[in-house]
């Protein structure tokens, strides 16, 4: 099996390769994100083991070398094909000074033990879906609605019957604003977010190649949320979502939603990514911090999906100890200090 880095004309059409591996494709992986992450101090690579296509982001680490990581990636569905994919990969990053790397696969969680025996080691999430909540919207529209939890079919329907109306606008500047401040509004108590350029940018940058949506949903003709969306392959993304604080309709959350479904599987999906909940061993805990958001994307089904989440793969023990220890903790406040934003 041969490692090598992608051809300009492969890079050119980067997220048909991502769609081919064996876990179907993910928009963290794709072309865009890449390119978007690479507002953030990383550089993006694009590297290929035979046929499966990676791509990764790298950091480098003054003194240290490199630290490479693989968002969604390696793309793969089983240990089997994890641990042999490292193997090939630990050499040709060896090459290049790279210490370490950090794995995001979407395993299931009940591969733990055997990840963890294979001696990678537990890190915290960048992507904040460890763990999730999917929908398979591959029957019709008329079979899915009546799939859905009696809560979520309630909600949408009186949404719809109090007139709550949902329309899919452009990601102009004024529109990403007022998206932010929903945002900046929802997240007050209940998770960080990153600054107004990087979601300007990210919006407008997968609008631009027909992956994304901005809707928002309206009441009285005001905007009551709003929700972005993007679509790979037969995987769509419930990205971003927010409303106003105060509920003035109903299920206009719901509704909006439904509408973004509906737009995904115009688009060709057919599994829909809620993009985040609370674990399942904690989906019904009220104490969790993300219960609300669990509470809302389980109207529209109640199975939470566990990934195996981050694990680090470890290249030169001596290096990634320093980097654990000291490195990294260093790196991040210094990336904060000059750019108040997340370091990764």
């Amino acid at each position: 099996m041969t490692v090598r880095f992608a051809t300009q004309s492969e890079i050119n059409n980067w997220n048909q390769h991502i769609i081919a591996n064996p876990d179907g494709g993910n928009m963290f992986a794709s072309y865009e994100f890449a390119m978007q992450k690479e507002t953030g101090g990383y550089k993006a690579y694009f590297i290929f083991i035979d046929n499966l296509a990676i791509t990764v982001l790298e950091k480098n680490a003054p003194t240290l070398g490199k630290f490479w990581y693989l968002p969604k990636g390696p793309e793969v569905t089983s240990t089997d094909e994890l641990f042999t994919t490292l193997e090939l990969l630990k050499p040709f990053a060896k090459k290049r000074s790279v210490f370490g790397i950090r794995v995001e696969s979407e395993l299931s969680l009940n591969n733990r033990k055997a990840i963890e025996d294979y001696g990678l080691i537990k890190s915290n999430p960048i992507i904040p879906n460890p763990s999730t909540i999917t929908l398979d919207i591959s029957d019709s529209l008329e079979d899915i609605l009546t799939s859905l939890p009696q809560k979520g079919r309630y909600a949408i329907k009186r949404a719809e019957r109090d007139g709550v109306t949902v329309k899919e606008v452009p990601s102009t500047d004024e529109n990403c604003k007022l998206m932010y401040d929903l945002l900046t509004e929802t997240a007050q108590g209940q998770f960080g977010i990153r600054g107004y350029e990087y979601f300007r940018t990210f919006w407008q940058r997968f609008e631009k190649t027909g992956l994304g949506q901005l809707f928002f949903a309206y009441y009285d003709d005001k905007i009551v949320a709003g929700a972005y969306a993007v679509t790979l392959g037969h995987k769509s993304t419930y990205k971003d979502g927010a409303s106003i604080r105060k509920r003035t309709a109903y299920g206009a959350s719901h509704l909006l939603q439904w509408h973004v479904i509906k737009w995904a599987k115009t688009n060709g999906s057919t599994l829909h990514d809620f993009c985040g909940s609370p674990p399942a061993n904690q989906i019904n805990n009220p104490s969790h911090r993300h219960y609300g958001i669990g509470l809302f994307k389980t109207a529209f089904n109640k199975t939470v999906t566990d990934y195996i989440g981050c694990y680090d793969y470890i290249i030169n023990p001596k290096k990634y100890q320093i980097w654990v220890k000291f490195g990294e903790k260093v790196a991040r406040r210094l990336h904060y200090y000059k750019n108040h934003d997340s370091y990764y």
